[in-house]
């Protein structure tokens, strides 16, 4: 793989202009064959396969979404931190083992890093890092069967590398509806392989908010993120390869970005959060809140300018955002100059879930876009590209998740509404305790069949 050199030609193309055929879908933003579930409507999936801990705690189970040639697993876990990994090892085990080893591999071949040298960076940067990420580590080594010390390996890998992103939040009077829409592009290196193992990871935590993400299997760290207190997080580095090596001193923003979905009840709280983490390199974030505070903001981080001055933050409608005059109310958003201001412009007061998600596909880096998202921070619901084969997100469907309607055992009441405490005592957690917990499912993956026992 050439993974650097894939990262430098995407920081070359940050300016090319914007795809004509992406732009034209606007006019008809809600195609069922592109944007699936547009309409906000979640058919119920197949539960595939129900993991149970027994003596480990917790509980999970996994489906998978479909629209066109686009199949996207669901893994929905809960219990404590550990349990959550525990859960999520086993019901993505054969994706993670083929996944994992080659890809840990492949990079250490292409930086050139040695298995002591990545040691040093897990125990540097591990020190700064919230406990519940390192306790679900441990849960996903036991439950995948793959040693720690390869997924704290694995983990290190985007304190070191470089990439570009972007993202836009649009709400209140530049929506159709009035909810907080929010995008996100990852534009990465498609040589990497990642965008083949996709898994959109629904954690319901004993103590927390549920929050989904969209990953890929054994990787634990957000990109992205959607809580059920309605925040959505979205990040584009802006470090180039040339600025490296970067401060490792701190926890990667993947890591802490778990501790804004499990704790943060607020677009404020979320700012409070952020402020007390060092970060490791420069950075924009786009932060919203679509059911408290109603509203985002963007952040740019910069490490080469001394506090207070490396911290930036732009509300709507900003004179001194940086993409003054091209501002709006209701809306804030970072593409790098690719192209977004006139859309937004144009179709303020009627953007939905469609059009964000056409406007998401209008401004990757071609060439390197591995996963495009849009996320509804007032219903909860979210839609998921990921590259695949031939073609990058931005050319593929889109999958649909409503995280306020899933019910895994079948009761009525919402996963994310009875959580992964075991508040009676039966050893199962609250969201695993209908009558439809009870079945055994099998799952058949290219590792050959395998159940999970209850």
């Amino acid at each position: 793989m050439k993974i650097i050199q894939a990262a430098r030609r995407v920081s070359q193309i940050a300016g090319a202009v914007a795809m004509l055929g992406i732009v034209s879908a606007l006019a008809d933003a809600t195609k069922e064959q592109f944007f699936g579930g547009g309409s906000g409507v979640m058919p119920t999936p197949a539960v595939e396969a129900r993991s149970a801990g027994g003596d480990v705690g917790g509980a999970g189970y996994r489906f998978t979404l479909t629209n066109g040639i686009a199949r996207v697993p669901v893994a929905v876990v809960g219990g404590t931190p550990y349990q959550m990994g525990w859960h999520l090892g086993r019901l993505m085990q054969p994706e993670i083992q083929r996944y994992i080893p080659a890809a840990l591999e492949g990079f250490k071949q292409e930086l050139k890093l040695s298995d002591e040298a990545l040691d040093q960076v897990w125990a540097t940067s591990a020190a700064y890092t919230d406990d519940r990420f390192e306790q679900e580590l441990v849960g996903l080594a036991e439950g995948s069967g793959l040693p720690i010390r390869t997924l704290q390996h694995v983990h290190c890998l985007p304190l070191l590398m470089p990439y570009s992103c972007s993202s836009i939040a649009a709400w209140g009077a530049a929506t159709e509806d009035g909810h907080l829409y929010q995008t996100r592009d990852l534009d990465w290196s498609l040589e990497a392989g990642a965008h083949e193992f996709p898994v959109l990871a629904v954690y319901l935590p004993a103590q927390g908010h549920p929050h989904v993400l969209p990953t890929f299997a054994g990787v634990i760290g957000a990109n992205c993120g959607l809580s059920a207190a309605g925040i959505a997080l979205s990040e584009m580095g802006d470090s180039p390869a040339r600025e490296m090596p970067y401060n490792v001193h701190a926890p990667h923003f993947t890591s802490w970005f778990r501790a804004e979905l499990y704790d943060a009840g607020s677009l404020s709280q979320a700012l409070d959060i952020f402020r007390q983490q060092p970060q490791t390199k420069r950075y924009h974030f786009v932060f919203g809140d679509g059911r408290t505070e109603k509203k985002a903001v963007k952040i740019r981080f910069n490490s080469l300018v001394p506090a207070p001055k490396n911290i930036l933050v732009w509300g709507d409608n900003d004179p001194q955002d940086e993409h003054a005059p091209n501002v709006l109310s209701c809306v804030v958003y970072q593409d790098e100059e690719r192209g977004a201001f006139p859309t937004l412009q144009r179709e303020y007061g009627k953007l939905n879930a469609g059009k964000m998600m056409a406007l998401a596909c209008q401004i990757p880096i071609k060439g390197g876009n591995v996963l495009d998202a849009v996320f509804d921070a007032t219903a909860l619901r979210l839609w998921v590209s990921y590259a695949g084969g031939d073609k990058e997100a931005y050319q593929r469907p889109f999958v649909f998740l409503d995280l306020a309607r899933l019910d895994g055992d079948g009761d009525g009441a919402p996963d994310i509404e009875e959580g992964g405490a075991d508040r009676d005592g039966n050893s199962r957690p609250d969201f695993m305790n209908g009558a439809g917990a009870s079945t055994q499912f099998r799952h058949a993956s290219e590792a050959g069949a395998y159940a999970i026992s209850q």
